[in-house]
């Protein structure tokens, strides 16, 4: 009390230019008539902006909080296993880096170009699957011509054979007459021999050429499947689809499984992967370079990690819980991130999430991992980030509740500064009517409602103004000095 009233008289002693002071140093009849009234009786304290600026007061409001069925544990925020994608080389080759570090990146941005040999003979590869195609395309495409020509010969010799039967039939009824001789006979029967030898041998040719068919139609299936095969790799070489690869042309296009020919234009348009000289890794999810361990122009082998992309709003909280309150602990219930005291983040900046029990737990600490995905993401929120995860377990019902550090122990009475309803520039001192508190926030069970306004920062400046004198009221000036009564 003794250094309240020290404080007071000592600031007050700084400020000769109050009004009420410049009064008290020259009365006058009017000064020396009510020189016998006290003050009329308050606990309202002025508060302008300006002193809620020097004197860094901050409100927070009343709350409707569950909590006696509060749990509050210490925790820190990390990435989802699912928000760190790593970009390693596919080849051999030499990195040329488009990108820096902290760079911001979207899908479909290029991060980087490889010069490799190895895509060159992938490239070589493709070309000979697809020469493979077109020449077995024109090899099954001129077969049906060849069979039809050995089917007009065939046809053909039928006929002759047909004729020259007749002929040996004529020739042998009338040789025992006398009247052909036996060379003549002998050399019809020869020529229909030849003929019917000709016409066996065309048959032949035609199920060879059927055989042939068959063959070009499998070695043709197969260098398609192949070419398919191959543009796949080039796709997840490359991070593209294989259709965009192979226009302006058709995947199926060579997909054939009957005779047929195809009408091949004049010139014929380059395909795409024809006409790619580099590999060129681009950005398949949205984030943040996180770190880029490969220099600029290196060498690198298959597998050399070539930077790290992060996605920042893909973050979980996880804190260790009391093995005790496992009974009371489950998956699925609502929890609240909120940040540590002491710091420039306003209290009531929280994140609602939804908790979620992890498999470890530690039996020396005699602790469970909790792990917490917040719905929504505030600005203070990064990796690495302590604060306090506040866990509402089932049972009981919400109370109005203030920030425990909004309470302060003047003498035997806990006091709270509410923000004055009527007037935001003035505060009223009260005695605290407290109930359970869970160590952050604590019930109060009168002389608050919902929605109201407490002073938190700056609550022991107004306590050491108001200590001893509180039914006299006073205000501050904007350096922060208190005065007591009204400033006239």
């Amino acid at each position: 009390m003794k250094i309240s009233r020290y404080l007071l008289s000592f600031a007050l002693l700084g400020l000769p230019s109050c009004t009420r002071d410049a009064e008290n140093h020259a009365p006058t009849e009017h000064a020396d008539a009510h020189a016998g009234e006290a003050p009329p009786m308050t606990n309202r304290v002025d508060a302008p902006e300006s002193v809620r600026r020097n004197l860094g007061i901050t409100f927070a409001k009343v709350e409707s909080r569950a909590v006696a069925q509060t749990i509050r544990v210490p925790g820190q925020f990390e990435f989802q296993p699912e928000a760190r994608r790593e970009y390693r080389t596919m080849l051999d080759g030499r990195v040329e880096l488009l990108v820096k570090q902290f760079d911001t990146v979207e899908p479909g941005k290029p991060l980087y170009r490889l010069a490799s040999p190895q895509w060159r003979d992938l490239q070589e590869k493709l070309s000979e699957a697809e020469s493979t195609i077109r020449r077995t395309e024109a090899r099954v495409g001129s077969i049906p011509a060849l069979i039809l020509a050995h089917h007009r010969h065939e046809e053909i010799l039928e006929g002759n054979i047909a004729l020259w039967v007749k002929r040996v039939e004529q020739l042998e009824q009338t040789h025992g007459s006398g009247v052909v001789s036996a060379d003549e006979l002998t050399s019809a029967q020869n020529m229909l021999a030849t003929q019917r030898a000709e016409l066996a041998e065309i048959l032949e040719k035609e199920a060879d050429l059927e055989g042939q068919i068959v063959s070009a139609q499998a070695e043709h299936d197969a260098a398609h499947a192949r070419f398919r095969l191959l543009i796949s790799t080039a796709s997840t070489l490359l991070g593209i689809d294989e259709k965009a690869l192979a226009a302006p042309y058709d995947l199926d296009q060579h997909l054939h499984t009957g005779l047929h020919r195809h009408e091949e234009p004049a010139t014929r348009p380059v395909a795409a992967w024809r006409k790619i000289d580099e590999v060129e890794i681009r950005a398949s999810l949205a984030g943040v370079i996180e770190s880029v361990p490969l220099t600029n122009g290196a060498w690198a082998s298959t597998g050399t990690l070539v930077l790290t992309c992060v996605d920042p709003n893909r973050l979980r909280f996880r804190a260790m819980g009391m093995q005790s309150d496992l009974g009371r602990l489950k998956s699925g219930l609502p929890a609240r991130i909120v940040p540590p005291k002491g710091g420039t983040i306003d209290l009531q900046d929280t994140m609602e999430a939804t908790l979620t029990l992890g498999l470890g737990a530690d039996a020396q600490e005699r602790t469970v991992e909790l792990i917490a995905l917040p719905t929504h993401l505030a600005s203070w929120a990064r990796p690495g980030i302590s604060a306090h995860l506040e866990i509402i377990t089932a049972g009981g019902q919400s109370e109005l509740a203030i920030p425990l550090s909004s309470v302060i122990q003047d003498g035997l009475a806990k006091v709270i500064f509410r923000r004055d309803p009527k007037d935001s520039d003035r505060v009223i001192r009260m005695e605290a009517d407290l109930g359970v508190n869970d160590g952050r926030w604590v019930v109060v069970q009168s002389g608050l409602r919902d929605g109201d306004e407490v002073v938190l920062d700056g609550v022991y400046q107004l306590m050491i103004a108001t200590s001893g004198s509180v039914q006299k009221g006073g205000h501050f000036h904007p350096d922060g000095t208190f005065h007591e009564g009204k400033d006239e």
